[in-house]
């Protein structure tokens, strides 16, 4: 091999390393953030009855090996219809090696969909890329045929085709919009108001849940849970968001709501750890 090449493989590997690590630690941070209406945090399990956080944290660290593979197979490569099969069978690999940590309990699958698109992007780019230049690339890559997956829908897409309203498939297609037009936004605002971290986060993910079809909740609770979802993050924001004593008694009475139905926004969830990837690699 040349020197070129060599180094060229060297700056490939770091940088696949780099974004794998990234997300791990994007995956860990969405995971801790406390209090999240019916989520797993560091309180407790929310809504669920078959996880933890010390569950959460394992199955994160244990996609860090697939993420690094992503980047390092997607490097500079163009979106074709190969690259899209390679995509999704090392998804699939990394979400059997997820099962077998988590004993079948399905943690961070909508997660592996979201960021493996976002980091097979930026490695397309060589790791470099504006946010809009990232998505639109995670959105080619989505709206690729993977003939190599099975025929089998999830929770979510069984919703989605129950309602009849998008889910993460379609998020990622459009080029992930409640990332990019909401979450992003809020993140930078509520930071440049003087939120901290953990408040500007939580008002990211109430932002996206005023209008995200979150088919987790879908799933748990049917429309019903859904509107009481978004009809109790726009409150929270109205109230000034987290960062004010009647925002955080909005996000008390959501916590308390989405407990009562058994919903929890995993959805939102998942583009919070996507919106917090891309703010690590594509600074403002």
């Amino acid at each position: 091999m040349s020197p070129q090449r060599q180094l060229a493989a060297i700056v490939a590997e770091r940088h696949a390393r780099h974004l794998a690590v990234v997300a791990t630690h994007c995956l860990l941070e969405e995971a801790n953030l406390t209090p999240k209406p019916g989520l797993v945090d560091r309180r407790g399990s929310g809504a669920h009855k078959d996880l933890t956080l010390d569950l959460l944290e394992r199955s994160a660290h244990s996609l860090a090996p697939t993420f690094y593979a992503l980047a390092l197979q997607c490097w500079q490569r163009p979106a074709d219809i190969a690259l899209r099969q390679l995509i999704g069978r090392l998804g699939r690999e990394g979400e059997a090696q997820m099962m077998q940590t988590t004993s079948g309990v399905n943690t961070h699958r909508g997660a592996i969909w979201a960021l493996g698109l976002l980091i097979a992007a930026s490695a397309m780019r060589g790791g470099e890329g504006s946010v809009q230049q990232v998505v639109n690339g995670a959105a080619a890559l989505a709206m690729l045929p993977d003939d190599t997956a099975p025929k089998l829908f999830s929770n979510g897409q069984r919703a989605s085709s129950r309602y009849r309203l998008p889910g993460a498939r379609e998020e990622a297609q459009q080029g992930f919009p409640h990332v990019v037009n909401l979450a992003l936004p809020q993140l930078r605002r509520s930071r440049q108001q003087g939120a901290s971290e953990n408040e500007a986060r939580l008002d990211t993910l109430m932002v996206m849940m005023t209008s995200l079809s979150d088919t987790c909740v879908l799933s748990r609770a049917g429309m019903a849970g859904l509107e009481a979802m978004q009809q109790g993050a726009r409150a929270v924001l109205a109230a000034g968001g987290v960062s004010q004593p009647a925002g955080q008694r909005a996000l008390a009475r959501l916590d308390a709501e989405m407990l009562a139905l058994n919903a929890s926004p995993g959805g939102a969830a998942d583009l919070l750890s996507a919106a917090l990837f891309l703010d690590r690699i594509c600074p403002a």
